[in-house]
């Protein structure tokens, strides 16, 4: 089935090189199959091809006719040398590259040529809502449960059997991405930590009692964070921190990069409507598609939270510009504002936003009360930020 992305890799690439990460079975290649067929493609994933590279870097300037064809590396982890290379190709031939990964550990611990600005970076990411296929064919709150549940990644949305393949996907991910790399000495240690991490998404992050409950020491615990973040399969959120009349807490909140992942590392297969974890998920659901907005548009504004020492939250604050809560309930109470309303008193943003299960928008006291689907519409028009 063909599936529209948002990402515009032609658009990008008109007149600069650009890395493009992305966890194992987003798109990545689907993408540039679609989107730049007329693209030179060398796949380190070939050993064959991998092999001729390490032993010849100088093979892609003896092989290439035409400078102005785009030139993609796809897994360029497997051979961060080669970056040497394509610096070179990119000063004396003007070449656009695509240089695409799984994987950002090695470039990052090999002290290896990162282009000094050559190329810029992008993302992809699993399905969002705008990108689902079979918008027509199901009730939107049907394809919200499903999406909540089983997540954005496209062979498993498009597949019969989505659990089976969210199964095989995060023992692929241990084996190839974990295991192969030699990353963790006990694998066993590292899949516990999964567990432990699936139950305390979108919570603030203890790495003392992370660490207590694993027996390792915090150092551990936050290399151990480090290491889904550069395998692309976590980020860790950092709370804002200008407030002056409440003072803010500092540790971070940690989210997986899918919804599905989550569920299967919970063996998670059903979500109530009505349960705590539902509402997590579509807190969950919200925080990508901020994300991908942001990085899909190029937006600078950072993705934060906050949470006084006192304990009030918002969950996402966007930039200087927006203070958000979502509440996965139909009928947002007074009470339920008590977060944004002690955010408000700093004056710190200009624009007040809950997120929510309602019919209907609806302003309250400065304060935009959202449906969900309805937000997510004016987030992908640019009229929200």
């Amino acid at each position: 089935m063909n599936i529209d992305r948002i990402l515009n890799l032609p658009q990008l690439l008109k007149k600069k090189s650009f890395f493009l990460f992305g966890p194992r079975a987003t798109g990545k290649s689907y993408l540039i199959d679609k989107t730049l067929p007329e693209a030179r493609v060398y796949d380190l994933l070939d050993p064959l091809l991998l092999r001729d590279l390490v032993r010849n870097p100088g093979l892609i300037e003896q092989r290439q006719r035409d400078w102005d064809q785009i030139i993609v590396i796809d897994e360029i982890q497997r051979f961060p040398e080669l970056l040497n290379e394509v610096h070179r190709l990119i000063e004396k031939k003007a070449a656009r590259f695509l240089l695409t990964g799984s994987s950002a550990r090695k470039l990052k611990s090999s002290s290896v040529n990162l282009l000094a600005g050559r190329a810029w970076e992008t993302h992809l990411f699993p399905l969002i809502w705008k990108e689902l296929p079979f918008k027509g064919n199901y009730p939107k709150e049907e394809l919200l449960l499903n999406l909540l549940l089983k997540g954005g990644l496209p062979p498993v949305v498009l597949s019969k059997e989505p659990w089976e393949e969210l199964s095989a996907y995060t023992a692929t991910y241990l084996e190839q991405e974990i295991r192969a790399e030699a990353y963790v000495r006990d694998l066993g240690q590292f899949v516990t930590f999964l567990d432990i991490i699936a139950t305390k998404v979108g919570e603030e992050l203890n790495y003392h009692s992370i660490a207590d409950d694993l027996g390792v020491s915090p150092p551990t615990v936050k290399n151990y964070f480090q290491l889904l973040e550069d395998t692309l399969i976590g980020f860790r959120l950092y709370p804002y921190s200008k407030t002056k009349k409440r003072k803010a807490t500092s540790r971070p909140k940690f989210y997986l990069f899918d919804l599905g992942v989550t569920s299967s590392l919970l063996d998670s297969h059903e979500l109530s409507q009505k349960s705590e974890r539902y509402g997590k998920a579509f807190e969950h659901f919200i925080s990508l598609e901020l994300r991908a907005y942001l990085s899909y548009k190029r937006k600078k504004e950072k993705l934060m939270f906050w949470r006084s020492q006192s304990g009030y939250e918002v969950d996402f604050i966007i930039g200087d510009k927006i203070a958000l809560e979502v509440k996965s309930s139909s009928a947002v109470s007074d009470r339920s504002l008590k977060g944004l309303k002690a955010f408000k008193e700093e004056a710190a943003v200009n624009r007040y936003i809950v997120v929510s299960k309602e019919p209907e928008l609806r302003v309250v006291n400065g304060i935009e009360i959202f449906p969900w689907d309805l937000f997510l519409e004016h987030l992908w028009d640019d009229t929200v930020i």
